[in-house]
C-alpha cells in the first residue's frame, strides 16, 4: 500500500531531473501519472522507466506550457486518460539568470512567462476539474530564489517569478478550501540535477559560491524534495494548506 494509492497525478517537466524523480515516486506510491514535458525524448524516457518499474504513467510530449492554449489541451487530455484528476505537481519551469540592469527584457519576459505563467496556466485549467472531484491537492514548485536574495547567479527574474508563485499558492489556498482543494509550495535550494550539473560544469568556485550558503554545505538531491511532495499531496497532510516549505539545506535560516 502507498500513500497515493489510486491518486491520479499530473506532473508537468518529467522530462528529467525533479520531475523525472517525482514520476517515478509517486507512481512507487501507487498514484497514476500523467507527465508532460517539451522534451519528448527525454518524457518518453521517463514513461518506460516509471512502466517498468511496475508503475502507470502516460506521457505528453512536446508541450510548451507558456502558451495557455497548450496547457488547457494537457489537462483535457490527462483528464481523459485516467477520467479525472486528483493531484497538480507543477514542477516545469524555465528561467534566466543575470545582474541588473543588464538583464534583458527578453530574458525578463521569458522567466516570467516559464516560472509564473506555466503553474497559473495549468492550476486555471485544472481547477474546474479538480472541484468537480471534490477536491484534491496543487504542489507548486517554487525556489529559495522566492523567499531570499541570491547573489550567484544573479536572479532578479527568477526572485520575482518564485516570490509570485509562493503568493499565488497563498491565494489558490484561499479559494480553494471551498472546494476541497488544498494548494502548498516547496521551495528548494540548490538541488543538483543533471541540468544544473550541465550548466556549472567543472565551475568549482560557483559550485562553493552555492554551497557555502548552505548550512549543510552541500547541493541537494531530487529525491530531498520529491520525498516531501508525495507527503503533502498524501491524504496524510489533509490539514496542510497555504503554506510554503524550504527544502534548502538552511539556506534560508541565516
Amino acid at each position: 500500500m502507498g500513500i497515493l494509492d489510486n491518486k491520479i497525478v499530473l506532473i508537468t517537466g518529467t522530462g528529467g531531473g525533479q520531475g523525472r524523480v517525482a514520476a517515478l515516486t509517486f507512481a512507487r506510491e501507487g498514484a497514476i501519472v500523467i507527465g508532460s514535458d517539451i522534451k519528448v525524448d527525454g518524457n518518453n524516457e521517463t514513461v518506460e522507466m516509471v512502466r517498468r518499474a511496475g508503475g502507470t504513467m502516460t506521457g505528453f510530449a512536446p508541450v510548451d506550457l507558456t502558451d495557455p492554449e497548450q496547457a488547457r489541451k494537457l489537462v483535457e487530455d490527462a483528464v481523459a486518460a485516467y477520467g479525472g484528476l486528483d493531484i497538480v505537481y507543477n514542477n516545469a519551469a524555465m528561467q534566466y539568470f543575470g545582474p541588473m540592469p543588464d538583464f534583458s527584457i527578453d530574458h525578463w519576459r521569458a522567466t516570467i512567462a516559464g516560472e509564473l505563467d506555466i503553474p497559473f496556466f495549468v492550476s486555471k485549467y485544472a481547477w474546474p476539474h479538480l472541484v468537480q472531484r471534490g477536491g484534491g491537492v496543487i504542489i507548486n514548485v517554487a525556489s529559495l530564489a522566492g523567499m531570499v536574495a541570491g547573489e550567484t547567479p544573479p536572479m532578479v527574474a527568477h526572485s520575482a517569478a518564485n516570490a509570485g508563485v509562493i503568493g499565488m499558492t497563498r491565494q489558490f489556498a484561499l479559494e480553494g478550501a471551498r472546494h476541497g482543494i488544498r494548494a502548498v509550495a516547496i521551495s528548494p535550494g540548490p538541488i543538483l540535477t543533471p541540468a544544473s550539473d550541465r550548466d556549472l560544469g567543472d565551475n568549482q568556485a560557483a559550485r562553493d559560491a552555492i554551497t557555502s550558503k548552505t548550512l549543510l554545505k552541500r547541493f541537494g538531491q531530487p529525491e530531498e524534495v520529491v520525498e516531501l511532495a508525495a507527503f503533502l499531496a498524501s491524504d496524510r497532510a489533509s490539514y496542510i494548506t497555504g503554506a510554503n516549505y524550504a527544502v534548502d539545506g538552511g539556506a534560508s535560516a541565516w
